[in-house]
């Protein structure tokens, strides 16, 4: 998410808390670095296999390959598969089987759009019915491993509504995000030069992933954190 603790008042010094600032750029970076591996070596890949001599389908197919096998060697390291990591081997790996039986380098570009429509659609359809799958990796930001927040999290996210709607609007907000861009990408892919969308796609989706951090970050992420510093802050007083 676009680090939301950056709008928040520093935290007085010498409190452990005072090095908040830094925990959320750290979470953050750490978020985004799987983003940038899936979008800079299929690029890279692909410009490197077409000056290898490959054919346009063929540097698309292999350079797709590899974002598909990162991930399922995640989840294999992990032990663990939730359900948005789930949705996306699965996604990718029936685009990837469907476009390479086709053999056709347009779909091959459209498939990334299919991907995007899928999981923006499960995201905003969880948001819809108040379970909103985004919560699960924006809750570690917003937290930070400490106890008292990671409680204040759940008594909030079981009672306060006003804390509910926030993490249903930043969830809404993500998968609105993928289903537009789903669009533009798939309507690029059969009327943009092959060549063009390869990297005018990625500058789609990073365009996206940054509108919808700010989004989400202001609509959703700062209120939730505000939240979780004030009800973390009653139950310190509480206790005393």
């Amino acid at each position: 998410m676009t680090s939301p603790a950056a709008t928040v008042t520093a935290p007085v010094a010498d409190t452990p808390a005072a090095t908040a600032p830094r925990a959320p750029r750290k979470a953050l970076l750490d978020s985004m670095m799987p983003l940038l591996v899936d979008v800079g070596v299929p690029l890279v890949s692909y410009y490197a296999l077409k000056a290898a001599g490959l054919s346009t389908f063929a540097a698309l197919a292999w350079s797709s390959v590899l974002p598909a096998v990162r991930t399922v060697w995640g989840v294999v390291r992990e032990r663990r598969l939730n359900g948005l990591a789930a949705l996306m081997v699965t996604v990718n790996a029936v685009s990837l089987l469907t476009s390479l039986l086709v053999g056709d380098p347009r779909l091959m570009l459209a498939k990334d759009s299919g991907v995007s429509s899928v999981i923006g659609l499960v995201i905003l359809v969880s948001a819809l019915k108040g379970q909103p799958m985004m919560s699960d990796g924006v809750r570690p930001m917003l937290v930070k491993g400490d106890a008292a927040k990671d409680t204040a999290w759940q008594r909030l996210s079981a009672h306060s509504a006003a804390f509910r709607r926030a993490e249903i609007r930043f969830s809404a907000v993500w998968g609105a995000a993928l289903l537009g861009e789903c669009v533009v990408r798939a309507v690029g892919a059969y009327t943009v030069p092959v060549e063009t969308m390869v990297w005018l796609g990625t500058v789609i989706m990073v365009a996206t992933m940054v509108f919808a951090f700010m989004v989400s970050g202001r609509v959703g992420a700062v209120p939730m954190q505000r939240m979780i510093a004030e009800e973390a802050e009653k139950a310190a007083r509480s206790a005393r």
